[in-house]
């Protein structure tokens, strides 16, 4: 880079840092009231771009130039873990070809950073945020993974998990060793005076299997937060040096690549003594913060949070247009009504959800998705169950078992996760595939119930991918992946029974994608089908989407319209046909017949 070149990328830097540097500071100052340490920032933030490869500044100006690239109606996700796919990340780069098979635009990896074995929580208990697990590879096999993704035009997006270290940090292990520097990384206390009194009003995550809020350190000699797992310590975002070198692992990241960073639990990251330490403001001044560092050092980059709250605590998440946060959020809601509408054939609460989303501002943006490397928690709207005569806890316990294949008629295979005996709460666990009635067909050889079973699992997929935001599937659903119970056998996962849905690719089944009369040739074709329909100007970044009455609860009706032009999307939830009457936009409706589970698209 000649001279006259690098004083014209430094003056962009500070030309973007001048943009938010008022904003900045005054944010930074009124939490930590630190001038020293808002110095720090920016020079790690100086530094980061600094390093910043010129490839991906270029990046940066193309996207600078198409802030809403991610919304295009061409995004089309997957999420994996890197060895059940592939093995390690150069064997991954080597799989690219069947991604771009599937026109795939944004990949999510799960966690890949160094992590302790076998208690690692998935990969979301890290012990380092700045090296790759060696069991995956190298900063370097990252890199080039990155590299090669982006010209098959595949965004990389990873996990940061704001929330907590592992125990095996080297922050943990210096407090573990007596350091108090480090101690006050975490939050620790020599009794449990604070932490009863944080007890009696914070809700524990998973009582069941890790009940309360503090594990004991017999190194240390005291109680310390863990809110999650005992093994995964939560960091004190009140010491402004622990958001200072979470922010220097994020830009490390960026720097290697990333294109998108999945921020965990990001609701929990500050806590407040006397509240439940649950979406409290300082969280949202943490992740405006977070959204500057990179729209000043390296703008490629976009936010997608994990929220896992109702609908009305999501607004918040976005900012505002002149304030924005994250830039998408994961549909967690959506997943959760949509496997609810199909074991009831009911679309209203599904409904009610969707125009709750759809109320929200335009800078509101989703990722849709029916599984991922998580359960399925039943957080449906209570408030809205009993206006519509649901009883909130029967309705949970007839879900959990629906899909655990124990209520008669159910098509189901799948397995409960963290039941509680004294709330009666409980998860679900469990492949698309087996969930929607094809592990159970193919068992017991009935041919009806198994194309009964696929028109279940298209119609699912093309329900979640009409919706505002773009899909993302969970890899394995794209060749009708069954449930992995072999996992039962292994004394490292046999704990988890998430791990169900957590098993190794099938590249022989992956085979039959072209093989016509296979299930999974059925699947590959019905989501081509799905990408074709997502080509049209009524997907575009500015469409409008909303629901639509046709005086058929089993059938929800998907109204989207762009360019003058309207489509609408009807979905027969239902193991019946079932007849629509459709309102059409100049008036009149279409009386519409939908044969059972049949997703149909008509443009009016």
């Amino acid at each position: 880079m000649t001279s006259n070149e690098s004083a014209t990328t430094d003056t962009l830097f500070q030309k973007r840092l001048a943009h938010h540097h008022d904003e900045l500071a005054w944010l930074f100052n009124e939490l930590y009231d630190d001038p020293a340490a808002l110095q720090d920032l920016e020079k790690t933030m100086a530094e980061a771009y600094t390093a910043r490869p010129a490839d991906l500044k270029d990046l940066d100006a193309r996207r600078e130039a198409d802030p809403e690239w991610y919304k295009r109606g061409n995004m089309f996700g997957m999420t994996m873990y890197t060895d059940l796919f592939a093995g390690d990340l150069k064997k991954l780069a080597e799989k690219i070809p069947y991604l771009q098979e599937q026109k795939l635009t944004y990949l999510h990896l799960m966690p890949l950073l160094q992590m302790p074995h076998p208690n690692n929580d998935g990969g979301y208990a890290i012990e380092d945020f700045d090296n790759v697990d060696p069991s995956l590879g190298t900063n370097e096999d990252l890199a080039a993974l990155t590299a090669k993704l982006r010209k098959a035009g595949i965004s990389l997006c990873l996990d940061f998990v704001m929330n907590h270290t592992a125990s095996t940090h080297r922050w943990a292990m210096a407090a573990k060793a007596g350091d108090p520097e480090y101690q006050d990384y975490y939050s620790c206390y020599d009794d449990r005076t604070i932490p009863d009194q944080y007890d009696a009003v914070v809700p524990q995550v998973f009582p069941n299997t890790a009940p309360g809020n503090f594990t004991w350190s017999e190194e240390m000699h005291k109680w310390v937060l863990t809110s999650f797992y005992p093994f995964q310590w939560d960091l004190n975002y009140r010491n402004p040096k622990v958001f200072i070198a979470m922010m220097r692992s994020v830009l490390h990241l960026a720097n290697l690549g990333v294109e998108v960073l999945r921020i965990d639990a990001v609701p929990y990251i500050w806590k407040e003594l006397g509240t439940n330490c649950r979406n409290l403001p300082q969280v949202h001044t943490i992740v405006r913060m977070l959204r500057m560092v990179l729209e000043t050092v390296c703008p490629a980059v976009v936010l997608k949070g994990e929220v896992v709250m109702a609908p009305k605590e999501l607004a918040a998440y976005f900012g505002t247009p002149d304030k924005p946060e994250c830039h998408m959020l994961y549909n967690v809601s959506i997943m959760v009504n949509l496997w609810s509408a199909l074991a009831n054939g009911d679309t209203r609460l599904l409904k009610a959800q969707i125009d709750a989303l759809n109320a929200l501002p335009e800078n509101c943006w989703f990722v849709n998705y029916l599984r991922c490397h998580d359960d399925i928690g039943w957080g449906l709207d209570e408030a809205e169950e009993e206006r519509l005569g649901i009883d909130p806890l029967k309705h949970k316990e007839f879900l959990y078992h629906f899909y655990e294949g124990c209520v008669p008629g159910s098509w189901a295979m799948g397995e409960l996760y963290n039941y509680d005996e004294a709330s009666k709460d409980a998860r679900s666990c469990g492949t698309t595939a087996s969930l929607c009635g094809v592990e159970r067909a193919l068992i017991t050889h009935d041919k009806p119930a198994l194309d009964m079973a696929m028109n279940r699992d298209l119609l699912m997929h093309r329900a979640v991918s009409f919706l505002r935001g773009f899909p993302m599937l969970s890899c394995g659903d794209e060749i009708v992946q069954l449930n992995g119970w072999d996992y039962k056998e292994d004394p490292d996962r046999v704990e988890d029974s998430r791990n169900l849905h957590r098993s190794k690719f099938d590249w022989e089944k992956a085979k039959l994608r072209t093989k016509p009369g296979t299930l999974q040739y059925e699947m590959w074709e019905g989501l081509e089908q799905v990408r074709e329909m997502r080509d049209d100007p009524c997907f575009a970044p500015e469409a409008h989407v909303d629901t639509l009455g046709v005086g058929n609860d089993s059938v929800l009706a998907v109204e989207r319209q762009s360019e003058g032009r309207t489509l609408i999307g009807l979905f027969n939830f239902s193991a019946g046909t079932q007849s629509a009457r459709v309102p059409l936009p100049g008036g009149g409706v279409q009386d519409v017949e939908l044969t059972p589970y049949e997703p149909r698209i008509i443009e009016v």
